[in-house]
């Protein structure tokens, strides 16, 4: 009970450490299991017991027997099938050819390269090479988004970053689990007829199972045949059903059958999406911090020292540093990304959760199974994992900057709101190179911006993911502009430490034009007017201005008629060198007003 209750405890503290101090929960996770584990039994106890001992003589311990094995495949499978929810088929459509090209050929480069790397540097037979290069392909968005959350960049390169980790789970998970099926069916002799005939059986009962268990459970929910308190938990059994009846009938399916469910379920008509995905990403943080602990605690230092030898640093630099940046360039040869852009992608590529979960249950498999060699594949992926982790959690924000991808000014610009008004405004300051994210909760005004060619995404802003978002790490500027003034307020308030390091504006409260109440000018995206009086130019005259200006008082009259015409509102000041600013920000600073211009919407004067 002791032991079961302090994993939890332990798993949810190194949670919020990681959560913390912005770094990938996996490291903490597995220091945790290590001392408590391998670590405990080698220097800290007199009998050489582990504090936490997942499986004692095969027989005692949390999990006896086969318990941890089972126990570690049915996490995965929720995890994985939580990664597939998340996959969206327009977005992968939008990633762009370099990202394609890291899932396939990046991935092959990975798999070729640190097979052959293993097989001659450690000395493993073929199958258990390529079973370890299957398995470090893999790296992760739970492991990338934390690395990166605090690193200006620009979005091309976040962009590529994130996606990758997403896109390559499914796919290292795969070729993982059909290279473990080929050396359990195959044995010594490799590709033999009946490997090949388990492989079929794979992806056809993986398939199947995954399509249509996803489609019954979307008619299900879709149709109100659970009630609502059930649906959670009825989808986490359905999950469990699948995987367990794909592996009755072709074994090692499961995990293929899940993640093929979560996609399915992800880009079909479920109502409930965002409540079930909610769900399972709680349900896999507890489980992610119950197994990374469980399964570094169950590494003995046996096979820690296994790794304590010339030839297991010399492969882990070779992956690292020659592997992974052939990779990269090879896959965004002849992309628009700069060549210190493609030395940081290939510098940043931590493996994940994925890759030491399978690990640790495929290496114990194959131990079990008497296969020689399998002792190798959980510690040397356990190093590539932790030390691939620890290299860019430590040196990725010092490395952007050296080699100049780190952006000294953020100058994005995140609006809050994407009414007519909004989206008008975002493409004319498009038009001048600015980036400019729209976002909503009102899905008719997302759809329209997109047609418009504008970036723009349906956020509630009251949720948490805004800021998990990695590829906004270059705004700069907040302009909150909806008709809601709680809702400015309120993105203000929350957003403004991390969006708007340059300037966070709103526009006025009804009440403060009516009572001319300015007590700050410095907030307002256009002192004296408000959402519907900004909302009624768009609809008189849906066009953006420029007049020239070439002194304060030239300024201030024509400012002057820009408030007396009707339906005319005055937005930014461009000056000589281009640079545009809001009204309120302009008239903070002392520019030279010299060649500028000032942009105002609405009727012309």
């Amino acid at each position: 009970m002791i032991e079961l209750a302090g994993i939890i405890i332990f798993g949810i503290l190194a949670q919020w450490v990681a959560w913390r101090f912005k770094i990938p929960a996996i490291l903490p996770l597995i220091l945790i299991g290590l001392l408590v584990g391998p670590i405990a039994a080698e220097f800290l106890t007199d009998d050489q017991s582990k504090y936490i001992e997942p499986i004692w003589n095969g027989e005692k311990g949390l999990f006896p027997g086969e318990a941890l094995y089972y126990f570690v495949s049915l996490a995965i499978s929720i995890i994985l099938f939580e990664g597939g929810l998340t996959l969206k088929r327009n977005e992968v459509k939008n990633v762009g050819p370099v990202i394609t090209k890291l899932i396939t050929l990046g991935s092959a480069v990975t798999f070729f390269g640190a097979g052959i790397l293993a097989h001659y540097i450690i000395g493993l037979r073929w199958d258990l090479s390529f079973l370890f290069s299957g398995l470090i392909i893999v790296t992760g968005p739970t492991v990338i988004t934390p690395i990166l959350r605090n690193i200006p960049l620009k979005k091309d390169v976040s962009a590529v970053l994130k996606w990758e980790g997403i896109l390559i789970d499914p796919i290292g998970a795969l070729v993982a689990v059909l290279v473990f099926e080929f050396i359990s069916v195959g044995g010594d002799s490799g590709f033999t007829k009946t490997a090949l005939t388990e492989f079929g059986k794979i992806l056809l009962f993986g398939t199947s199972f995954g399509f249509t268990f996803a489609h019954a459970l979307a008619f299900i929910i879709n149709k109100k045949w659970v009630p609502h308190y059930l649906m959670n938990v009825v989808s986490l059994s359905t999950v469990l059903l699948v995987f367990v009846e794909s592996e009755i009938f072709a074994h090692e399916s499961g995990l293929l059958a899940v993640v093929v469910m979560g996609m399915v379920l992800g880009n079909g008509k479920l109502k409930n999406l965002k409540e079930l995905l909610y769900f399972k990403e709680s349900l896999s943080v507890l489980l992610i911090s119950v197994l990374f602990i469980l399964l570094a605690a169950n590494i003995n230092m046996s096979e820690l020292k296994l790794l304590y030898t010339w030839d297991a640093l010399i492969l882990f630099f070779l992956v690292v540093f020659v592997i992974r940046p052939i990779a990269v360039f090879l896959s965004t040869w002849g992309s628009n990304l700069k060549r210190n852009e493609k030395l940081f992608i290939s510098w940043v590529g931590p493996r994940g959760i994925v890759a030491a979960g399978i690990a640790s249950l495929f290496g114990s498999k194959l131990i079990k199974q008497g296969v020689v060699g399998a002792e190798y594949i959980t510690p040397l992926v356990f190093m590539v994992v932790l030390g691939t982790v620890l290299l860019n959690a430590t040196t990725a924000r010092i490395f952007a900057k050296g080699v100049g991808v780190f952006l000294k000014n953020s100058d994005g610009i995140l609006i809050v709101g994407a009414s007519k008004a909004s989206r008008l405004i975002a493409s004319y300051l498009q038009k001048f190179g600015k980036r400019v994210v729209l976002i909503d909760a009102n899905k008719t005004f997302v759809a329209n911006a997109l047609s418009m060619g504008l970036e723009a995404f349906e956020y509630n802003i009251y949720d948490d993911d805004l800021s998990d978002n990695i590829e906004l790490n270059d705004i700069g500027y907040l302009i909150a502009m909806t008709g809601s003034d709680t809702v400015n307020e309120y993105a203000l308030k929350n957003l403004s430490k991390e969006f708007g390091e340059h300037g966070a504006f709103r526009v006025a409260t009804a009440d403060e034009v009516k009572n001319k109440n300015f007590d700050n000018k410095a907030i307002f995206f256009s002192p004296k007017d408000d959402y519907i009086n900004i909302s009624e130019a768009v609809r008189n005259d849906p066009n953006i201005n420029e007049i020239a200006i070439k002194s304060e008082e030239e300024f201030e009259s024509t400012l002057q008629k820009i408030h007396n015409q009707p339906a005319s509102i005055p937005l930014f000041v461009i000056t000589e060198d281009s640079n545009i600013y809001l009204l309120s920000e302009f008239e903070s600073k002392n520019f030279s007003l010299e060649k500028s211009k000032l942009v105002y919407l609405g009727n012309k004067i």
